[in-house]
């Protein structure tokens, strides 16, 4: 059965990429840029300029999120590529964003039940609305939360607000069939689900997370941060040099230093402050070292068009930090009076990770 599952993931991932690079729709504006409509690559109106609102994708590949105005009321619902209505006043939101559809899903809640579900691409119910909260779909996999109960932490409702985060409850891992494959997926850290490897035991490798699975198989993944630090100080820093340091480096790198901000191609950056790089990393190796490391899933060098491959943001543009998780080494000196900090950002891109900031002062 695992076996038939996992074919099953492989078949919808592939067939989720076939579908974004055969018959994407682009979004456009009317000529007031008041509304939003679709076309496709050729230029052709798939969809007439009627969506409004907060709530939009750049671009649509299988099932969006949308809202209009009709007669003066606002309307919201759910649309797929065949032009299929479904969830109506169910959009998920986080942070005044409506759901992405990932891999040819989307997230919808309930608002009865104030509990998250997934359609499919179709717009057919792949996983009722039962969770408290459910994480995009990442390779196949979903991460559920239930069992919960909201927190209020901003009790004050600032600017018409009601933040809240989940206390207790039981995450649990899922596949997009709405089969439980883990009962127990309590993490800490961010986990790359682009690594999964399953074995029938635990291995040694202690970059990776071991579940135990419902079939009695075990579920590993990476643990961003600690593939990074391994990389970082058993690959990068281990016999470090300009050759190593350029390979370790991503086209373009923005640096930040005293004579203030720029960005260059990795040849003109690496030339004209490897000394400084160099040595600042290898601050790294003395125990003396002020440092941590962060995940970072914000990237400055990304914001502009040029250094925004698409592969790196969903439709919605948001950078895909479970995928592609950037680390930001913080190197600090002097007192908490009079402290500098330097900061080298690694992407991990298909390649291995590669350095795409530095700030050096």
């Amino acid at each position: 059965m695992i076996r038939i599952i996992f074919s099953l993931f492989t078949i919808l991932f592939c067939s989720t990429l076939l579908g974004q690079t055969k018959d994407t729709w682009y979004a456009f504006w009317n000529k007031d840029s008041t509304l939003i409509g679709y076309k496709d690559k050729s230029g052709t109106v798939k969809i007439e300029p009627k969506f409004t609102g907060f709530c939009y994708a750049s671009k649509f590949d299988d099932i969006i999120a949308v809202s209009e105005e009709i007669n003066g009321d606002w309307i919201t619902y759910h649309i797929t590529k065949s032009g299929r209505i479904v969830g109506r006043d169910s959009f998920y939101t986080f942070d005044n964003m409506c759901d992405c559809e990932s891999e040819g899903f989307i997230r919808f809640r309930d608002t009865v039940s104030d509990c998250v579900g997934l359609f499919d691409r179709k717009g057919n119910i792949r996983i009722p609305a039962t969770y408290n909260a459910l994480s995009s779909v990442r390779n196949g996999f979903v991460v559920g939360l239930k069992g919960a109960v909201k927190t209020y932490w901003d009790k004050d409702k600032h600017s018409g607000c009601n933040h809240f985060s989940w206390t207790g409850g039981k995450e649990v891992l899922l596949d997009t069939l709405n089969q439980l494959l883990v009962e127990n997926f309590s993490i800490k850290n961010e986990l790359n689900f682009f690594s999964f490897q399953k074995s029938k035991t635990p291995t040694n490798d202690t970059t990776r997370v071991f579940f135990l699975g419902k079939d009695s198989s075990y579920y590993s993944l990476l643990d961003s941060e600690k593939e990074f630090k391994q990389w970082l100080f058993k690959d990068l820093l281990s016999g470090l040099n300009f050759e190593k340091l350029l390979g370790a480096s991503y086209d373009s790198i923005t640096v930040e230093s005293s004579n203030g901000y720029t960005i260059l191609a990795k040849e003109k950056a690496m030339s004209k402050y490897y000394s400084e790089l160099k040595k600042s990393l290898l601050e790294l190796l003395d125990t003396k070292c002020k440092y941590f490391i962060m995940s970072n899933g914000f990237m400055d060098p990304f914001m502009d068009e040029q250094y925004k491959p698409e592969k790196y943001f969903n439709n919605c543009g948001e950078f895909k930090e479970w995928r592609y998780p950037v680390m930001d080494i913080v190197i600090s000196h002097g007192n908490k009076k009079h402290e500098k900090q330097n900061h080298y950002v690694f992407l991990r891109t298909d390649s291995g990770y590669q350095l795409i900031s530095a700030t050096i002062r």
